[in-house]
C-alpha cells in the first residue's frame, strides 16, 4: 500500500567541516561524483521510493543550490509532485537563522499546510547512499511506530562520531547516547546480523533520517522547545512516544569532512564501487553537452563526465568533471576534478596558452596532480606539481587549503605555471 510521505532534505548547516568547498555554496549544493550535487541522492532516492514531495530546508550559501534545484526538477503540470527550497527567513514571527535541524523544521511547518501526508521522512543532505524509503515507511507503519530510526551497524572506531543507541528484540529503542566518549562503548554494543557481527559492526548508529506521524511531530515540536532532533527531540522521545530502529545494512557514508568526501568519490571509482552509479538512476540536471573526448590518453579506473577534452598522458583512480580540459603530458592520480561551468573559445584558450594572460581553465600540459580535489573552475598552468600526502601541514592559503593530506585548490582559483605544492 502507498503511503502519503512528504519528504524534508536537511542543507541548512554551515558545512565548515567541508571548507574550502563549502566557502562559495551550501553544502548540499557540492558536486559529486563529477557531474551530480550532494542534494541530488536523496532526491533521488526519494523519486526512486515513489515520493515526489520534496522539501529542502537551507539557510546559508543557498544561491547556487537554489539554481540547481530550479534547473533539475521540474515535475508536469498534471503532476503533484515539487522539489522545493525552503530557506531561513525574515518573518512577523523572527528574523533569526535556523539554530538546529528541529528548529528549521518546526520553523517550516507553515509550508506543509497544503500537502496531502500522513508520514514526514526526515532526511539529511550529506550522505551517500541508496536506500528505498518506501520499506522503511512500510516498517514504521505496519509496526505501529511513532518515530522511526534509521540505523547502520558501524565499527567501534566510528561509534564516538555518532549518536548510538540500542534496542530491544521488538526494535524499539531503549537508550541513545550522542558520540559517546570510547571508554563508554563496551556498553553500548548491540544486537545486530552474523554478517555484521563478522564485520566487527557492533554498534547500532543513527543515520539522522526519520520517519515521523503527521501528529506525532506537530505535538513533539509544539511540546519540545529543543532545537535538534540528534541532540534533544529524539532522546527525549525515548520512553514517551513508540521509537524503533529501523536497520539497514547497505552502503552508507557521512559525507561530513574533507577526507570522507574525497574518499566516496575516488571509492567511485573502484571495480565494484560500494555505492552504484549503474544500478538505480540518480537524478540531476540535464545537460546538453557533447561527449567527451580522449586522445592518447591511458586510462586506469577512471571515471570521466560529459563534455570533456582530455590529452593527458594517464588518469588513474580520479573522477573527472563535466567540461574538464586536461592538457599533453599530464597525470593524474587519485584526484577528483569537479570540471567547469562553461567552455573557453577556442581562441581565447591559444591566446591565454600563448601570452602572460592567466592560464585557461582546466589543467595544463605537463603537470602532475596526485592526492588533490580541484573545484570548479580551476585554471592551473603548465609544468604545475600538486602532490596530497600525510607529510603536509593543514592550512589554509589564497588558492588552496590542505586538510587531511589532501590538497583542495580553490573554486577559480589560479595555480601560475611551474607552481609546485606539496611535493
Amino acid at each position: 500500500m502507498a503511503h502519503k510521505v512528504v519528504s524534508i532534505v536537511l542543507g541548512g548547516g554551515r558545512g565548515t567541516r567541508l571548507f574550502p568547498l563549502t566557502d562559495q555554496r551550501s553544502k548540499p549544493a557540492v558536486p559529486i561524483a563529477g557531474k551530480y550535487r550532494l542534494v541530488d541522492i536523496p532526491i533521488s532516492n526519494c523519486l526512486n521510493s515513489g515520493y515526489n514531495k520534496i522539501f529542502v530546508l537551507t539557510q546559508y550559501n543557498s544561491a547556487s543550490l537554489n539554481k540547481h534545484i530550479k534547473n533539475s526538477y521540474n515535475f508536469s503540470i498534471f503532476s503533484k509532485g515539487f522539489v522545493d527550497i525552503l530557506a531561513a527567513e525574515q518573518t512577523a514571527d523572527g528574523d533569526r537563522w535556523f539554530e538546529g535541524t528541529a528548529d528549521a523544521v518546526r520553523r517550516t511547518q507553515k509550508n506543509l499546510h497544503n500537502v496531502d501526508y500522513d508520514y514526514v521522512l526526515i532526511l539529511s543532505g550529506d550522505q551517500l547512499y541508496q536506500m528505498d524509503y518506501a520499506a522503511l515507511v512500510d516498517f514504521h507503519v505496519e509496526n505501529g511506530s511513532e518515530i522511526t530510526i534509521a540505523t547502520i551497524p558501524v565499527h567501534e572506531r566510528e561509534a564516538t562520531g555518532f549518536g548510538i543507541l540500542k534496542s530491544n528484540e521488538d526494535n524499539e529503542i531503549t537508550s541513545f547516547i550522542e558520540k559517546p566518549s570510547s571508554d563508554l562503548l563496551p556498553d553500548w554494543s548491540s544486537e545486530v546480523s552474523p554478517d555484521m557481527q563478522k564485520k566487527g559492526r557492533n554498534y547500532l548508529a543513527s543515520m539522522g533520517i526519520y520517519v515521523f506521524s503527521k501528529g506525532v511531530l506537530k505535538q513533539i515540536l509544539a511540546d519540545n522547545p529543543g532545537m535538534d532532533f540528534g541532540k534533544e527531540i529524539i532522546p527525549e522521545s525515548i520512553g514517551e512516544k513508540r521509537v524503533l530502529s529501523y536497520q539497514f545494512d547497505g552502503y552508507w557514508t557521512d559525507i561530513g569532512t574533507i577526507a570522507s568526501f574525497f574518499e566516496a568519490n575516488i571509492g567511485l571509482t573502484d571495480d565494484i564501487p560500494s555505492f552504484d552509479l549503474f544500478n538505480e538512476t540518480v537524478f540531476t540536471r540535464a545537460r546538453m553537452l557533447p561527449p567527451s573526448k580522449v586522445s592518447g590518453t591511458t586510462l586506469n579506473n577512471a571515471i570521466i563526465a560529459d563534455g570533456c577534452i582530455v590529452s593527458g598522458d594517464k588518469i588513474d583512480r580520479s573522477v573527472i568533471g563535466v567540461r574538464s580540459r586536461i592538457g599533453n603530458g599530464t597525470v593524474i592520480k587519485s584526484t577528483y576534478m569537479m570540471g567547469s561551468d562553461y567552455y573557453e573559445q577556442l581562441d581565447e584558450v591559444i591566446e591565454m596558452t600563448t601570452s602572460q594572460a592567466p592560464p585557461p581553465v582546466g589543467v595544463g600540459e605537463r603537470c602532475y596532480i596526485e592526492n588533490a580535489i580541484l573545484d570548479k573552475n580551476c585554471r592551473i598552468g603548465n609544468d604545475v606539481r600538486i602532490k596530497g600526502g600525510k607529510h603536509l601541514v593543514e592550512g589554509d592559503y589564497k588558492t588552496h587549503s590542505v586538510v587531511d593530506g589532501i590538497v583542495v585548490v580553490k573554486k577559480e582559483a589560479v595555480i601560475a605555471n611551474g607552481v609546485t605544492i606539496g611535493c
